[in-house]
């Protein structure tokens, strides 16, 4: 076998290893519905987890709720959920941005009706705005609340709870530039307001004060949490991805998986609550989807106490933003101001949220990966060729070749290395007929023929290594970046983090029945146009070079264009236009670079050839 056909065939394995590896660790993901999972119902005084920890230290415990004041004219706000307290729905004040909908419960001023208007659930045309936020009561519930623990000069009766209705202006609606203010009077020399502001994106700003007419000094903690009812019942449960609790705690990122959170159970730690951590200076406490996240961010220079908690009884999971305690003397007032990301996860928000509002590596937030030191600038270049291209598909084809172009030189000297060792294959022939079965004067022999002419067999494997981490960066990108969800290309390809949607089981689309789902077995087979153009180039790629004399390799060649079709024909089909491309930019280059070194493929030749019947030896006697 010559070291050009062993380097082919290294590559090859290599990369069959690299797709069959890939599809054991990640299979396709699969959305399981929770059968643990609790039925919502609204909540009850005595199943309320508690609030987050004074100075005391002690754990946040389920309590009695307190009840609030008169309900206020709730002015246009839209019908809200039924709560334990009272039998028509709580009053809401509704929220209208450019890219939000949605409304704030005045019953415990919880942020709870949040949906994306620029993003839909599916390409159907029946499909519904993404909810970010979802109040108590409905599947899924997931919202952010405020509020304040008594330390010293108050009693725990006398702080808004969730129970406590809050007053808004009349007709109040909060938008991009018109914050709102929530107030409450406890009834006992405390008054407390919540001014809610939201910029144009997903940013909202919660200022939490306090005015003591109470004639002494009184000390508190202002807090904000996210509740989550359950796990959500849309879960990737899929390993390249990250979902659940994400943090940053004075620099350390932290992720930590549902099934995880539930070792963080409040109950069974005697009183301390679970992966309580003191940051010092920055960080922020959140959960995370596969596109969306829901974040609290103390400012920049602000201590507090992040704490994750799981209460099983209720399965709900909780993130816990506890600010230092505030002493507010008679007469006088205090306020704590805490942010909340509650959107998309799309790489120029997030970035403009870090660089110009100083979030601490808030990018960090999307899930780039081991390779993040590759994923980051890949995607950062594929989002740059975009702005100026205009579509996703078109990115990619040109981040492919920008890749090759950068890889040039050691492809060159890979193809300009195998140029040379072909043109050292007579005198190999000779060393083989003169070393006989002497294998070790055989290599020896070669070793010195190689140095002679200063080539490096070897040097065929470099570009396959290198490209091996690229492939799985990109799969990476394309997978867990919002940009490519939904994106289209050309035609039938709507998505580009979806796998083809043609199926040559009902020619393309000539047929009317609709091809096996992604998640079938059968999918294997409904391949689409993409992945099989990738086995064509991939099989053309092979025609530069004859076929080896070796029935064994030869049956590995015939096949493995095919066997990647099909492995690939499920893989998102950003990452086969990605492949297409990569296979037709490799073709071109070392069919320049052969002919540069005075061999010219014979590219029709072969593929001729690989059509023709062979006689087996016992034919030709």
């Amino acid at each position: 076998m010559d070291d050009q056909n062993k380097n082919l065939i290294l590559a090859v394995v290599l990369s069959f290893v690299v797709i069959f590896g890939w599809s054991l660790l990640f299979p396709a993901p699969e959305v399981v519905e929770d059968p643990n999972a609790p039925t919502e119902t609204s909540q009850t005084a005595e199943g309320t987890p508690g609030v987050p920890s004074g100075d005391s230290g002690a754990p946040g415990v389920p309590g009695e709720a307190t009840t609030g004041t008169t309900a206020p004219s709730a002015g246009n706000a839209p019908a809200g959920t039924a709560t334990a307290d009272t039998a028509e729905p709580a009053p809401r004040l509704t929220i209208e941005t450019p890219r939000l909908a949605g409304s704030i419960n005045l019953q415990g001023g919880r942020i709870d009706d949040l949906k994306l208007k620029d993003y839909l659930t599916s390409l159907d045309a029946d499909a519904t705005r993404v909810a970010v936020l979802k109040p108590e009561g409905q599947e899924n519930s997931f919202y952010a609340t405020y509020g304040w623990v008594p330390v010293s000069g108050v009693e725990s009766g006398n702080v808004p709870t969730d129970a406590t209705v809050w007053s808004a202006p009349e007709g109040a609606t909060l938008t991009s530039e018109t914050p709102v203010t929530l107030t409450w009077d406890n009834g006992a020399g405390l008054i407390f307001s919540r001014t809610i502001s939201v910029d144009e994106d997903y940013m909202f700003t919660v200022v939490q004060s306090v005015e003591n007419t109470t004639g002494s000094a009184v000390a508190l903690r202002p807090y904000g949490l996210l509740r989550r009812h359950g796990e959500p019942t849309d879960l990737k449960n899929f390993f390249v991805l990250h979902e659940g609790l994400i943090r940053l705690s004075d620099g350390e990122l932290q992720e930590e998986d549902y099934g995880n959170m539930e070792d963080f159970d409040v109950d069974s730690r005697e009183g301390v609550p679970a992966d309580r951590i003191e940051v010092a200076e920055s960080g922020w406490i959140g959960y995370t989807d596969h596109y969306w996240m829901s974040t609290l961010i103390p400012d920049t220079g602000t201590p507090f106490r992040s704490t994750a908690k799981y209460y099983p009884q209720r399965n709900i999971f909780q993130a816990d933003a506890v600010l230092p305690t505030v002493e507010i003397a008679a007469g006088s007032s205090a306020a704590s101001e805490t942010r909340l990301f509650a959107g998309a996860k799309e790489w120029e928000t997030i970035r403009n949220y870090e660089n110009q509002q100083d979030v601490t590596r808030f990018l960090d937030a999307i899930d780039w990966g081991w390779f993040f030191f590759l994923t980051k600038p890949i995607f950062a270049v594929l989002h740059w060729l975009n702005s100026h291209i205009g579509n996703m598909g078109w990115s990619i084809i040109a981040l492919t070749v920008l890749l090759k172009m950068l890889l040039f030189p050691l492809a060159y000297k890979s193809y300009a290395s195998m140029a040379k060792m072909r043109e050292l294959q007579p005198e190999m022939e000779k060393l083989k007929e003169k070393a006989g079965d002497d294998r070790q004067a055989m290599q020896k022999g070669m070793m010195e023929l190689y140095k002679k002419n200063k080539v490096n067999p070897a040097s065929g494997c470099l570009p396959i290594l290198l490209q091996i981490p690229i492939f799985f960066s990109l799969y990476k990108v394309i997978f867990v970046t919002l940009e490519l969800r939904h994106a289209p290309w050309v035609g039938w390809i709507r998505d580009l983090s979806a796998p083809d949607p043609s199926s040559i089981l009902n020619l393309f689309g000539l047929l009317s029945f609709a091809p096996p789902s992604p998640e079938s077995f059968l999918a294997i087979i409904s391949l689409g146009v993409l992945p099989i153009l990738l086995g064509v180039s991939m099989w053309l790629q092979q025609k530069l070079n004859p076929a080896p004399t070796d029935p064994t390799q030869q049956m590995i060649f015939a096949w493995m264009p095919w066997v990647f079709m099909f492995m690939l024909g499920t893989f998102a089909s950003g990452l086969v236009i990605y492949w297409i491309t990569n296979n037709m930019i490799t073709f071109v280059q070392q069919y320049a670079i052969m002919r540069s070194h005075g061999f010219k493929p014979d590219v029709f030749g072969n593929i001729r050839k690989s059509f023709s019947r062979k006689k087996t030896a016992e034919e030709k006697k």
